[in-house]
């Protein structure tokens, strides 16, 4: 199938497949520069708040490994375009939701559309690069596009809400999806799993109880605490599911995941470490739009450009793994770009009111980069690592990885930062008790609140909240580190004990295989 299409059609399909995943990563950020926008319009509550931001990512990681699976089955090709047309006309509910609760269904939409889109584009390309080099260098532009959509959310966004109403920003995903849609059914080879097996729906059930339930129990958790009735239940039901569905799988002779894959070293650490350092970056990414705009009183437009360091890092980082991993190894390079993420991530920790810029930006830059090497590197030590006709199964493994450490990384610090601004938010004399509720919900709530105010007491209550905001922040930049560094000694252990790249594999100029990455 591969082997019969010319050089010109390959890379014009890696093209199309690079559309396909710059418009869901894109998705998964571009919302964040809207939430001051959206908490003005549709007036959600903190809980809202953070549902419209994590749905997605939690549908998404729920359905991945279900989709991969499905993909090896049905075909990768036939199951991108539809999801593609799904995407599509999920982005239009979610540009004209009336309310919160429609926002948060029309993005759970969204992350349905998008299973079926991110493992079909990893495995595609195992079938178009039957060359070990050209995959490689493949796999590269792949993952920094991956990144890349996910840094240029903000800035993309930025630009549309400086003009548009914050639906703009699902709009924009439209004419980039028809183009998809054409040049992929023209372009790019159909391929799947020739002994599928049964796709088995109970399998399907128990992953997505077992994902979403524990998710939601860690993010309620966060957010009110283990008191609630509803969490043990959430967090017992998704791990019974779970543990359920992996002996489902040991079982069964086609199972919907080979969970025998986790005993390649290799794969579980690339899994674990995309998962960990997603929790600790996607968080802080989430509350830092908010600090640009509603602290530091960016525009939408500004405060996109200003993340424009992670987008520059984060394209190099994809483009420069295979150097830098026949240069390094995939150990030192995988542990040491998590040890940059967590050293870049310190520096929100103390970030205050009126630091300089350049502090952020350089945070920005360092976090951006490693993080595009650690994922492409990560992308194709999975995909490696696996069987070629289990390609999109194993490919989805990787992705619900970083889609549930995005879904987590907003819950868990999303919920930090939230219950230390509730929790020490000082509401001035004067504010009504209906108005003092509203603000204590999030720092978007508090700028709509002063803005009915008089100028004493909207004053107050403006630098009580930035100012707790900000604490909320350093604490979560702070716990991100942690994560982060914990990442960098597992990926350390994990992958010891294999050799390191010799000088002169290190300097030769073609990409190199991604079965011959060493550590």
């Amino acid at each position: 199938m591969s082997t019969a299409l010319t050089t010109r059609q390959r890379w014009t399909g890696l093209a199309v497949l690079v559309l396909a995943v710059t418009v869901v990563a894109l998705d998964a950020t571009v919302l964040s520069l809207a939430i001051p926008s959206i908490s003005e319009t549709l007036r959600p509550s903190g809980t809202q708040l953070l549902w419209i931001g994590d749905s997605y990512s939690f549908v998404l990681a729920g359905l991945l490994v279900s989709m991969g699976a499905l993909s090896d089955r049905i075909g990768r090709k036939k199951l991108l375009l539809t999801g593609s047309a799904a995407f599509g006309a999920a982005s239009l509910l979610a540009a004209y939701a009336p309310s919160a609760g429609w926002l948060i269904l029309a993005r759970a939409l969204l992350g349905v559309a998008g299973a079926t889109i991110m493992p079909s584009t990893l495995s595609l390309i195992r079938g178009l690069f039957p060359d070990d080099r050209e995959r490689a260098t493949a796999i590269g532009i792949w993952g920094a596009a991956a990144t890349a959509g996910a840094a240029l959310g903000p800035i993309v966004g930025g630009a549309l809400l400086e003009h548009f109403w914050w639906g703009s920003v699902f709009l924009l995903n439209i004419p980039v999806l028809l183009l998809l849609l054409v040049l992929g059914a023209r372009l790019l080879p159909e391929s799947r799993d020739p002994r599928p097996g049964r796709w088995d729906v109970l399998s399907v059930a128990l992953s997505m109880a077992g994902v979403i339930g524990v998710v939601y129990a860690v993010k309620e958790a966060a957010a009110h605490g283990v008191a609630r009735w509803d969490v043990p239940v959430a967090f017992v039901a998704g791990a019974a599911a779970l543990t359920v569905f992996v002996r489902r799988q040991l079982r069964l002779e086609t199972p919907l995941l080979d969970v025998r894959l986790f005993a390649d070293r290799r794969f579980t650490a690339a899994v674990t470490a995309s998962l960990i350092s997603l929790v600790g970056v996607s968080g802080v990414v989430f509350v830092s739009s908010q600090y640009l705009q509603l602290v530091r009183g960016f525009g939408p437009l500004h405060a996109g450009l200003a993340e424009l360091p992670a987008f520059v890092g984060s394209v190099a980082g994809g483009l420069l793994t295979a150097r830098l991993a026949r240069r390094f190894g995939a150990r030192a390079l995988l542990a040491g770009c998590l040890l940059a993420m967590g050293l870049g991530m310190a520096v929100l920790g103390f970030l205050q009111q009126d630091t300089a810029y350049l502090v952020l930006a350089a945070s920005f830059l360092v976090v951006g980069t490693a993080e595009g090497v650690a994922y492409t590197l990560g992308a194709g030590l999975v995909l490696t690592a696996a069987p070629a006709d289990k390609a999109g199964a194993a490919s989805a493994v990787s992705e619900t990885a970083y889609e549930l450490g995005t879904a987590l990384g907003i819950a868990l610090v999303g919920s930090v930062v939230g219950s230390i601004y509730t929790s020490g938010l000082a509401v001035p004399a004067g504010v009504d008790p209906a108005s003092a509720a509203r603000a204590g919900e999030s720092l978007g709530a508090a700028v709509e609140t002063a803005q009915g105010l008089p100028a004493e007491v909207a004053g107050s209550l403006l630098a009580s909240a930035k100012d707790v905001f900000v604490q909320g922040m350093n604490s979560a930049g702070l716990l991100a580190t942690l994560l982060l560094l914990g990442a960098a000694a597992m990926a350390w252990r994990l992958l010891r004990g294999e050799n390191r790249p010799t000088e002169g594999e290190a300097t030769e100029d073609a990409a190199p295989a991604p079965e011959k990455i060493r550590a």
